[in-house]
């Protein structure tokens, strides 16, 4: 589905053009065409194709999808794929949604191709075109600002990630552990990986944007693309360092379950006892041989009683005073 098709000249927008007037506007100078398309099909791929003389291989990765972020050169032009990372709004703590923005970009022109993002990018060519002197860079600053706008999306899903390790972290300490706060842990550390595979891939791929042999779309722009690189870092650290508490409320959570299943043990060995004691002693007696002591006396039966009662009274404060019972 087409979404906006605009041309730019100088930084400047022109207007709002059909598909097929693009051609007459990618051959003036200083000017590019940014074309912006969600879900597209075959035939709206197809088309983009030939009026920007797209790379047949970038194309069919675009029509594919499910790419990790990558940027790939074809000749003077460049192709980007980006994966965008969401909370289900519908449902918050479920698993996140992962998205992909596929982006060619050349001399005149900008196309972005959006699958299975919920969230929009109404306010990237909104922002671009708030600061015409950059845009006036071209078609670099464009992707740019897309690359921009999708990190940042991270930082509000990183934040959400730890808010939620912090409140298992309590939990924990909450009544006796369990395996559903284990899977609570390891549901969250695949978040984390979701997020992780994002940030890591396009780090390296953005490194290529500001050092060494910078594309020559991108020339003039390298500095953006470091400060997005800085993004990527900070991003990648704050999920480095949750990873590493993740671990930890894990061998925390499983070393409690382990003392609590020892605390059980310990009782039952303790309520074990104090049941052995009369059953030893009603055990000796039951055995109704003619000479053991006491079985004739009156006072046999309390005083066997009473023994028994000593006893257990005895066993249940020593293991009282052990944190047995």
């Amino acid at each position: 589905m087409l979404i906006n098709c605009v041309a730019y000249q100088n930084g400047t927008k022109l207007a709002d053009i059909s598909v097929e007037a693009i051609s007459d506007y990618v051959v003036r100078p200083d000017c590019f065409v940014w074309v912006a398309l969600f879900d597209p099909s075959d035939e709206e791929l197809e088309l983009m194709a030939e009026e920007f003389g797209l790379h047949e291989l970038a194309v069919e990765d675009a029509r594919k999808g499910h790419q990790r972020p990558k940027i790939e050169e074809y000749g003077s032009s460049m192709f980007t794929v980006l994966q965008t990372v969401d909370i289900d709004p519908a449902n918050p703590d479920g698993d996140l949604i992962v998205g992909e923005v596929a982006v060619f970009v050349g001399r005149n022109y900008v196309l972005s191709v959006r699958r299975k993002t919920p969230q929009g990018f109404q306010n990237v060519r909104a922002r671009a075109e708030a600061e015409p002197e950059n845009l006036a860079r071209g078609s670099g600053f464009v992707l740019y600002v897309i690359m921009d706008t999708v990190v940042d999306r991270y930082f509000p899903v990183l934040a959400r990630l730890e808010d939620d390790l912090e409140r298992l972290e309590t939990e924990i300490f909450r009544g006796t552990p369990s395996a559903k706060n284990i899977e609570a842990f390891y549901d969250l550390k695949y978040r984390l990986m979701v997020l992780k595979h994002a940030v890591a891939s396009l780090m390296e791929a953005t490194a290529k944007l500001f050092g060494g042999r910078v594309p020559s779309v991108c020339l003039g722009a390298q500095e953006y693309f470091r400060d997005v690189y800085d993004h990527l870092q900070r991003i990648n650290a704050g999920i480095d360092s949750q990873r590493e508490m993740l671990q930890t409320g894990i061998s925390v959570t499983l070393a409690l379950v382990n003392i609590a299943d020892s605390q059980v043990t310990k009782r039952l060995a303790a309520y074990g006892a104090l049941i052995t004691v009369p059953t030893l002693l009603a055990g000796i007696y039951g055995m109704n041989f003619d000479n053991m002591p006491e079985l004739k006396s009156v006072w046999g039966y309390p005083l066997t009683l009473t023994t028994m009662l000593v006893i257990d009274v005895w066993l249940f404060f020593k293991f009282r005073k052990n944190n047995w019972l």
